[in-house]
């Protein structure tokens, strides 16, 4: 199943300062998992900034955060990458446990494997089984994303392996090419953020700054003025002739 398209209704903004008359945006906390390799961190860059950069060190989990604008309701977006040098298939205790935290702070999960590397895609199906132990009400939305769909000379997964799995564990499925195409990687996210948001209730639903809003300056002209008036002899009405 492929999300709508919901790029053309999509803003990032910096976020701004704090302010006694700003509305707090709800936190939406996504997590990007996956085996190394696969481009979860060129994703989140392209989603975020729409450059594309295909090499980058092997990550430790580095936290992004934007807010973002989502037809029409703000939410302050965070986005876990997370370390994908371990094979699940090798010793997928170790991988769960270096998870695990990332797994229970975040509530939207995509799981990305590349067409390039069957491994990548074996290593879904256990990562999707972890979260839902993890958060067994099975409410946490999870899109599946098969990455480097440009890369079709080097194919070992095919795509109705992508969407077979989708159908066994109920999930959502998009096979894209983040380095050719920006509004697949912005659906994506684009339609996780939403999904996220139903689970808040954010429909019209705002947070208020919890500042306690400092008095209003007086003015000073105006207190001068006042001052004055006080500290003058009263001027005497004018008697009436009788």
């Amino acid at each position: 199943m492929r999300p709508p398209s919901m790029s053309g209704h999509f803003l990032l903004a910096p976020i701004p300062e704090s302010s006694s008359d700003y509305l707090l945006p709800r936190d939406i906390k996504l997590a990007v998992l996956g085996a190394g390799r696969v481009g979860k961190s060129a994703m989140i860059v392209r989603f975020l900034t729409k450059r594309f950069i295909g090499d980058y060190e092997p990550n430790t989990g580095k936290l992004y955060s934007r807010l973002v604008c989502v037809e029409g309701d703000q939410l302050s977006l965070q986005i876990q990458d997370t370390p994908g040098g371990i094979q699940v298939q090798d010793n997928l205790m170790q991988v769960v446990d270096s998870l695990s935290k990332c797994v229970q702070w975040a509530e939207g999960f995509l799981l990305v494997y590349s067409i390039t590397d069957y491994d990548s895609y074996q290593s879904i199906r256990p990562l999707y089984q972890h979260i839902r132990k993890v958060h067994p009400d099975s409410k946490a939305p999870i899109i599946i994303v098969g990455n480097k769909g440009d890369l079709l000379h080097a194919r070992q997964v095919q795509t109705d392996d992508g969407v077979q799995l989708a159908n066994e564990l109920g999930s959502l499925f998009l096979e894209i090419s983040t380095s050719e195409n920006y509004e697949d990687v912005c659906d994506v996210f684009q339609h996780l953020c939403k999904e996220v948001s139903k689970l808040h209730g954010l429909s019209g639903e705002r947070r208020r700054a919890s500042i306690i809003p400092r008095p209003r300056s007086p003015n000073m002209q105006d207190l001068k003025r006042r001052f004055k008036q006080a500290l003058s002899p009263k001027v005497k009405a004018p008697s009436s002739l009788g």
